[in-house]
């Protein structure tokens, strides 16, 4: 009925004795009992070719390096993959040591076995200036291989797995980077596809070897805890055991003991000693079916008392990777506190072996897919992800942050339920829906009252989005958005809409300058003028009209350089300057300004910035200045940033000027000196509301409370008509001594 076996610290077998038994195909064959005897075959004709491949070669401990081929293949085996995974297990260093080919293995093992093995194959270092550069792109190679055949990265984890169990025999130098990145990377993918023993494995073997010393402590506290606990956990044993048996109800109970490294992380996490830790051994009960684990759950709850709060029921609402148990912690004897997982056989399969328990089904009953889906999602968003982001490093960052393994279960308000990562926004759970909704997204609401957008969610949350047809993301929400996939979706969006915006302000510049110079407007890019826009590229050495537009809105070219090229070409063909044009453009009463002036009305986008320097809006004097790639950033002409800009870099100021129609309110800065006094900000805030200017930011002096102080505000307002009529409406104020727009120095 029962089993109460807790393992020891150290369960794995001496690197030497593992290495011994990979030596032996026998030992591989033995496990192929699932497999028909034409797999079988195959397997064995993969093994002669990487047997031949890798003949001389040795592995750092001395054995010949066929014992790890071999090894990774085994765990493969346990794991019950088909026969083209274990091929490509005994075949995944062939190509990256021993200058086999791809097409080569297509050729011999076939099409699907030559794709695994190029997945698990590293990219050419020679590629990349350096190694973290070549890390992230291999990684991305791997993860993409993976989200279009899961068996790519089982295999992966297999190899990793044989590597930790070995790496006492690497050189010492080596271990921490190895066991940070199996840390940081593997066990969380790991965990992600819900393979628990592999996660706990490589956690504890990475910790081994990143902190020896910690590690042998831990060890010896544990094994000493095991002797003095071995009577409240026998007592348990027997209690548990006999209310079973007198409810009539046939369970097997095992020990579950925590792992080391899940130890040590939670003492470091919330600075608690060993003793501290509660929570280092546990009880699994498998029962029969899903109504057995909550009636076992009935019955444990009738025997101890359960910790308020620690009841998890993930049966019903299964986490991200596939596990589902009931979890409770009771208080058992001698007040120790206790956690029991309920499961059936099938959930126990899952727990332990996740999207790996795909194959395990097979193996007993080839119609069952109830672990197909495991890790699917996660797995699809990798390709969305990779679809918005082409650099590698980026990509990389993306699918950390995926790499959560605490998941809250929030609903949708037709009772959808959604797993999102533990620290997810409601801008991440848009996104989660569809790109669409997170684009438009303009409020939500969270069990039918409204939050903002960067409220985190909880479990159990009612979330609905409002979307608004016109809206688009904000790059604000970079700064707190948690998941990959919403991430990726707002920059690629923010970039796409940054260079249509550049773009349409490189052609009204352009056309600008090229008015100046006596050209009506710019060359349509149509056939009768495709042999001048090739000159015009040659020159500007851009690859297409887009681009040589989108580099002057930028910055990165001088529109009226470029202009001056356009008006030689196109004298080439005849088309000469209008003088009346070029009189009338470049030159008013002032001699100074152009009357062609590029026109400003707020609706200009990213490409167009106001400077924070000076905070110019509708009505101000301003200039315009063209930072290299940085677009068009408008000062004030006063702004003393602006005069020394001037002053060393005059060609890059463009004549700029106000619509007569802005479409939106403009920022800008009031500082505003009070006597102190109960309320006096509340006043001041009402003031400005009631002049219709929206309140964006408040500072107050960081000084000792004094006779006055000085409060900042960042307001915004239309003009500077509307300005005025703001300043008098806050100067009429009680208690308000001085009101004056904030310049810089101020």
């Amino acid at each position: 009925m029962s089993a109460l076996v807790f393992p020891s610290a150290n369960t794995k077998s001496t690197p030497a004795a593992a290495n011994a038994a990979a030596a032996s195909f026998a030992a591989l064959t033995a496990k192929l009992d699932y497999m028909s005897a034409t797999d079988v075959d195959n397997v064995r004709r993969a093994y002669r070719f990487a047997d031949e491949a890798h003949l001389g070669q040795i592995r750092n401990g001395g054995l010949p390096y066929i014992t790890h081929p071999i090894a990774v293949a085994q765990q493969c085996a346990e794991w019950k993959l088909d026969a083209q995974a274990l091929m490509a297990a005994l075949l995944h260093d062939a190509i990256e040591d021993c200058g086999v080919t791809k097409p080569e293995l297509i050729e011999r093992f076939g099409a699907p076995v030559a794709e695994l093995v190029d997945g698990l194959t590293k990219l050419e270092k020679l590629e990349f200036n350096t190694r973290e550069e070549n890390q992230a792109e291999s990684f991305r190679k791997m993860l993409l291989a993976m989200a279009r055949d899961v068996r790519v990265i089982l295999i992966k984890l297999a190899d990793r797995s044989h590597n930790m169990r070995t790496l006492s025999d690497v050189p010492r130098s080596k271990w921490s980077r190895i066991s940070r990145e199996t840390l940081d990377i593997y066990a969380p993918i790991a965990h992600r596809l819900g393979l628990n023993t592999t996660y706990r494995e490589l956690q504890d073997l990475a910790f081994q070897h990143l902190y020896p010393w910690r590690y042998a402590t831990l060890t010896k506290a544990l094994t000493r805890a095991r002797g003095r606990r071995r009577d409240v956990i026998k007592r348990v044993q027997t209690e548990v055991d006999a209310a079973f048996a007198n409810a009539d109800i046939q369970v097997n109970i095992y020990g579950r003991e925590k792992a080391l490294y899940s130890i040590y992380r939670k003492m470091d996490e919330k600075h608690l000693s060993f003793a501290q830790v509660t929570d280092i051994y546990g009880f699994r009960i498998i029962v029969g079916g899903v109504t057995g684990c909550y009636t076992a759950l009935g019955v444990l709850h009738q025997l101890y008392k359960p910790l308020p709060g620690k009841f998890k029921d993930y049966i019903a609402i299964p986490k991200v990777n596939g596990y589902q148990s009931l979890h409770t912690t009771l208080v058992g004897p001698f007040g120790t506190s206790i956690e029991f997982q309920m499961r059936t056989d099938a959930m126990h399969i899952v727990a332990e072996s996740g999207v790996a328990a795909h194959w395990l089904y097979k193996a007993t009953d080839p119609e069952s897919d109830a672990s197909q889906r495991l890790g699917t999602q996660w797995l699809q968003s990798l390709l969305d992800i990779q679809h918005e982001t082409r650099d590698a490093a980026e990509f990389w960052d993306h699918v950390k942050i995926d790499l959560f393994p605490d998941a809250v279960y929030v609903f949708t308000p037709k009772s959808q339920i959604m797993a999102m990562p533990r620290g997810a926004t409601i801008v991440d759970f848009a996104y989660a829906i569809h790109s669409d909704v997170g684009h438009r997204a303009v409020a939500a609401k969270v069990n039918g009252e409204q939050v903002p957008l960067r409220s985190e969610l909880r479990n159990g949350d009612v979330i609905e989005i409002i979307t608004a047809a016109i809206s688009s993301p904000n790059p604000a929400w970079l700064g707190f958005v948690r998941t990959g996939k919403a991430r990726s979706k707002i920059r690629h969006h923010l970039k796409t809409m940054a260079l249509t915006e550049s773009q349409d302000l490189g052609e009204k510049m352009l056309a600008q300058a090229l008015r100046a110079e006596g050209i009506e407007r710019l060359p349509d890019d149509d056939e009768l003028n495709h042999a001048t826009w090739e000159k015009i590229l040659r020159f500007s050495g851009n690859r297409s009209r887009a681009d040589l537009l989108t580099d002057v809105g930028l910055g990165k070219r001088i529109a009226s350089m470029v202009a001056k090229r356009i008006v030689t070409l196109l004298a080439e063909t005849g088309e000469k300057p209008d003088p009346l044009l070029m009189s009338r453009e470049r030159y008013t009463a002032h001699e100074s300004i152009s009357q062609g002036a590029l026109v400003l009305d707020g609706s200009e986008g990213a490409s167009v910035k106001f400077a924070t320097c000076c905070r110019p809006i509708p009505g101000d004097d301003i200039v315009g200045y063209l930072g290299r790639g940085e677009g068009l950033v408008v000062h004030t002409d006063d702004c003393s940033v602006a005069k020394k800009l001037q002053h060393r870099d005059n060609e890059r100021f463009i004549a700029v000027d106000w619509s007569d129609e802005p479409t939106r309110a403009f920022e800008t800065g009031l500082l505003v000196t009070v006597t102190n006094g109960k309320g006096v900000l509340a006043r001041v805030a009402s003031a400005l509301a009631s002049a219709e200017a929206d309140i964006t930011h408040v500072d107050m002096a960081q000084e000792a409370a004094q006779d006055a102080t000085d409060l900042r505000f960042g307001v915004a307002v239309r003009d500077r008509v509307h300005l005025a009529s703001v300043m008098r409406s806050v100067k009429r104020t009680p208690s308000v001594l001085r009101v004056q727009r904030a310049k810089p120095g101020l």
